[in-house]
This record gives structure tokens, C-alpha cells and sequence, in this order.
């Protein structure tokens, strides 16, 4: 077991020297995929670079995101072929161009769709999907070495997934649960010589995720560097068409013919009278307890090399969770099932001492998981918006937010600030408007972010959609809706200096400033000292998003 030692633990020590309290922080959640891009989607490349440089100006200290993983069904981040694996879609084309592996007339001849506010996935699958293709072959040819020692030294589930997306690539993209005449295909069952028939694909699936890391490192270690922590998201659950699945059927609630017996969801509530049906297969916890959860284990160190702290959705379901069978078209009829609890938290905590975790227990909370909570440690979430019914003394409203907490305007789940409150009841309005004294001057979305601001929350985080005072057209997603999410995409240049000089003075003024020393760069313009002495240069040559420190030598980046 190796000792705890995480520059990004997100407690800070009692006076006996026990991790007890939250440090006082706060960060903003903005999806990679939501980053500015000339080539249709948010990338690893210089956009992200840009606003992490945003983020340090403007005091912050983390830099939450969604889920990496390759998109399934939906193009949901919660619905991947892979838990572990990185989504091919935020390789930086441009950066590929610099490294050789494309050219310049490769990339602009392709049309990624021409609405800069939202992304088609549909021209990213058939457009580019090949650019990247071409771009790991050439990689294969041009960096065979750097190749070679990333099929060797990646984690079992990665190369699982290379293996399980060219037999994908094989039977044409069915799901594996038809790749035998129509009937499952798991791993166990896939003869050894058919899977070296398709070492070239293997060898070429390998090749993406070597690239989609090696920019995904850069960046992660670029914005270390500036002193922020990155924050990401493990769903509790894992999609039915995996390589998780796939590869460890028996891990999951299966029949002998690998077709679920139940599926997950939550059953019905205020804001859904039939309950939302997610249909992931379920877990199962007698085989993984009897493993010590291993898979689990591994699973959390390959989000452990991709994150600093390490959210973990839907928490509620270790306690006990809500298991529909499988073939219903709702959630109606489902029942709760036992989960492993602290059995589970405590092999996780000793298999994973260096990793600081949040607990997302929003939605339907009985006292066995606040109790799970707190004996967990975790601290758990609270959605500002969620406070302001005036008939109830609402534990999410700021004065009653415990500090011990993680606060949020919302998650990609809700609306943005502005279409919440357009679309509040009168009551919900008024009450809002007194208790936080919101008004036309400040704006309804920075009067909502003091509320967060000041609250005893340890950790405050902001959607960007709340911080550009975005309405409707900046939703991420609808819980139920089929179509239409994970679309919403930043314009260029929204992250203008001046917003960075509000957000960071809010900050600020309740306490949560990234602590590292201040330059002062005119025009009341303060950006970090420990960022303008240190801050490594972008790929591309540039320092800063604002233009500021361009004449300051600093040392490259490295690979």
C-alpha cells in the first residue's frame, strides 16, 4: 500500500492533524467537449490550454469535467464502450498537424458541421473518425517505439478495449451481445486466433489511445503546473455494449445467455411519474465482494491516472439500488436491492489511500445512505438551485450548506442559472430574489454565484453557462430527452480578461482564492505570481489567453 501523499487532497488537517475539513476553494465545471474548437468538437488543444489560463487568472482552483471516455449510445459520456479508455474525439487535430501525423489540407478540407454553439456527432463519426485513423497509422510508422511501450505498459482495460473495439470494427458495430450469429460473444468465448487475425486493428485502436494520452498528459500536467486540480467523473454504472462489460460478464447481473436480468434506474419521483430508466446492466456484488472488488479497484486507478479527485456518480446505489427487469419500458416496476455499503468503501479507501473522492448523493436519499455518507467520509454534493421551494427550510439553500460539502449553481444535469430561474414558479423567483437579494444590476447569475460563494461549503463550483450568464442554449443535458445533449459549445472569446477579473474578485471577497501570490498586471488585471514565474508554454508557442505574460521566458512544456 503506498502512502498517501495527493497535492490535490481536497481536505486540510485538524488541529490533531487528521484530514477533517474541506479546504476553502473554489472551481468551475466545463466539459472538455464544450471547449472552443475550429474542427467541431472541444479538444486537448489550444482552447483548453486557454482556459485553464482562465481558470488560474481568475483564482480557481479546479478544473471540473465530465467523463473521458469513448461515447456510445446518446453520445452520452455516461453511456462508453470503455470505462477506462480515452474518447478519440478530444485528440487535437491541430496538435496533430504540429507533430507531422497530419497535414494542414487534410484537416480544413473536412466539414465538421459549421454551428459553432453546438456539435454534430453525427460529421465527427464519419468525418473524423478517419482523419484519426490516418493519424495512427502514421504514428505506428513514424513513433513505433513510443507505440510499442504504450501496448506494453497500458493498463488491462485499455488494451481490453482495443481489442473489443476491432472485433466491434469486425462485425460491423454491433453490439457484442450479436457477434455470434446473432447471440453474445464475450471475452471468454472469443477464440485466440481470431483476435490475432485483427492484430493490425488492435495495433491501431492502441495507437489513438497512445495519442489521446499523451496530449491528455500535457495538458493535465500544464494545468497542474498553474496550481489546479483536475476533477472528474466515474459513473457508478458501465454500459451493456463494453469493453467492461465484455470482458467481465460475470461481474455483472447476466443469465447464461449474457442478457441482463435487471437494469438500472430510479424509480418514480416529483419530476418524473415513471421514473427514468438508464438500462445499464447491474452489478454484481456477491462475485465482486468475494474478489475484495478488484475490478472496482482497477477501475478507480485508471481514473486515478486521469484525475486529481475523483467524483463518483450516483453514490446512493452503494447502499442499495434500484434494479428494473430487464424488457420493462419504464422505471415503474423496478425494487430496491441490497448494495455492499462500507464493505465497499473501505476496500476502495485502502486499495486507493491517495485518492480524494466526492459523493454524489442527490436525488433519493434515505437515512441508511446519509449514513453511508458520513461514514464514508466523502464529502458529499449540494445543488444551489435546488433550495429556494419557500414552503421548506431547504438544506441546499447557503446559510444551512454544510462545510463539509461540495456547491454547486448545478450539474450537467440542470438547467443553466438563467432558464432555472426564467423557468422557476413565481414563489421560487421571489423567495430567490430575497434571500440572496438578486437584481438587474449585478445579474441574476452573479447574484446566485455570491450565494454559492459565501455559503460554509468547503468547495464551490460554477457551470461556466452560470458564469457567462447562458440560458436555454447552454444546457448540457436533459434527463429523459432523447436527443439534443452534450452539445453545448463555448464561442471563442467568451473568456474574455474582464470576466476573469470578476469571477476572480468575487472569489476573492468569500475566501476562496487560489493562494499563490499576486502580480498585478495593470488595468486591475491580477493574475498569480506563482503562475506568471512558472506557467509552461502552450504547444503552440503561446503563454497566455490574455496576451499577458507573452514576453516572460518560461521553460516548455514537457512531453
Amino acid at each position: 500500500m503506498t502512502e498517501k501523499n495527493n497535492p490535490w487532497d481536497i481536505f486540510k488537517n485538524g488541529a490533531d492533524g487528521s484530514a477533517s475539513h474541506l479546504k476553502r476553494s473554489g472551481g468551475i465545471l466545463m466539459p472538455v467537449f464544450s471547449l472552443p474548437s475550429p474542427h467541431g468538437i472541444g479538444t486537448f488543444g489550444a482552447a483548453a490550454y486557454e482556459f485553464a489560463d482562465f481558470l488560474a487568472a481568475s483564482g480557481q482552483s479546479y478544473w471540473q469535467v465530465l467523463p473521458l471516455n469513448p461515447t456510445g449510445f446518446g453520445d452520452s459520456p455516461y453511456q462508453c464502450f470503455s470505462s477506462a479508455a480515452g474518447n478519440p474525439y478530444f485528440i487535437d487535430l491541430d496538435m496533430l498537424v504540429d507533430d507531422g501525423l497530419l497535414t494542414a489540407d487534410e484537416v480544413q478540407k473536412s466539414d465538421f458541421g459549421g454551428e459553432l454553439r453546438r456539435i454534430d456527432y453525427g460529421k465527427l463519426f464519419s468525418l473524423r473518425l478517419p482523419l484519426l485513423r490516418l493519424a495512427a497509422e502514421r504514428n505506428i510508422c513514424r513513433n513505433a517505439a513510443e507505440v510499442e511501450q504504450f501496448s506494453r505498459c497500458c493498463s488491462t482495460q485499455i488494451y481490453d478495449y482495443a481489442v473489443f473495439t476491432a472485433l466491434k470494427t469486425h462485425f460491423g458495430m454491433k453490439p457484442w451481445t450479436e457477434w455470434n450469429a446473432g447471440k453474445a460473444m464475450p471475452k471468454q468465448l472469443v477464440p485466440a486466433e481470431f483476435v490475432e487475425s485483427q492484430a493490425d486493428e488492435i495495433r491501431l485502436q492502441l495507437s489513438i489511445q497512445q495519442l489521446f494520452f499523451k496530449q491528455w498528459n500535457r495538458l493535465k500536467n500544464y494545468v497542474n503546473q498553474l496550481g489546479i486540480g483536475i476533477i472528474g467523473d466515474v459513473p457508478i454504472y458501465v454500459a451493456l455494449d463494453s469493453a467492461d462489460c465484455w470482458a467481465n460478464s460475470r461481474h455483472f447481473m447476466l443469465d447464461e445467455s449474457f442478457v441482463p436480468t435487471d437494469v438500472a434506474g430510479v424509480p418514480p419521483d416529483y419530476f418524473s411519474p415513471t421514473g427514468q430508466l438508464w438500462g445499464n446492466p447491474l452489478y454484481n456484488w456477491e462475485i465482486h465482494a468475494s474478489e475484495n472488488y478488484a475490478w472496482w479497484a482497477e477501475r478507480l486507478q485508471c481514473a486515478q491516472k486521469l484525475y486529481d479527485v475523483v467524483r463518483i456518480d450516483h453514490f446512493r446505489g452503494f447502499e442499495s439500488f434500484w434494479a428494473v427487469p430487464f424488457g420493462e419500458t419504464t422505471a415503474e416496476n423496478g425494487r430496491w436491492l441490497p448494495a455492499p455499503g462500507m464493505d465497499f468503501v473501505n476496500a476502495v479507501k485502502k486499495r486507493l489511500p491517495g485518492l480524494s473522492f466526492i459523493a454524489e448523493d442527490l436525488g433519493f436519499l434515505t437515512p441508511e445512505v446519509h449514513e453511508l455518507v458520513k461514514n464514508s467520509g466523502f464529502p458529499g454534493m449540494s445543488i444551489l438551485q435546488f433550495g429556494f421551494n419557500p414552503d421548506a427550510n431547504s438544506d441546499y439553500l447557503p446559510h444551512r450548506v454544510a462545510e463539509n460539502r461540495v456547491y454547486y449553481t448545478g450539474t450537467h444535469d440542470n438547467a443553466p442559472i438563467m432558464q432555472w430561474f426564467a423557468e422557476a414558479s413565481e414563489s421560487e423567483r421571489r423567495f430567490a430574489e430575497q434571500y440572496l437579494a438578486l437584481n438587474a444590476a449585478e445579474g441574476i447569475n452573479w447574484g446566485m454565484i455570491r450565494g454559492g460563494m459565501c455559503s460554509p461549503a468547503g468547495i464551490f463550483i460554477a457551470q461556466m453557462q452560470d458564469v457567462l450568464g447562458l440560458s436555454a442554449e447552454g444546457r448540457v443535458n436533459t434527463p429523459g430527452v432523447a436527443s439534443g445533449n452534450w452539445q453545448w459549445r463555448m464561442l471563442p472569446h467568451e473568456c474574455s480578461a474582464a470576466l476573469a477579473e470578476k469571477l476572480r474578485e468575487y472569489t476573492r471577497m468569500y475566501g476562496r482564492l487560489h493562494d499563490c501570490g499576486e502580480i498585478n498586471f495593470g488595468h486591475n488585471t491580477v493574475v498569480p505570481r506563482e503562475y506568471c514565474e512558472k506557467m509552461p508554454t502552450h504547444k503552440n508557442g503561446t503563454n497566455c489567453l490574455f496576451g499577458l505574460l507573452r514576453n516572460i521566458s518560461i521553460q516548455s512544456i514537457t512531453e
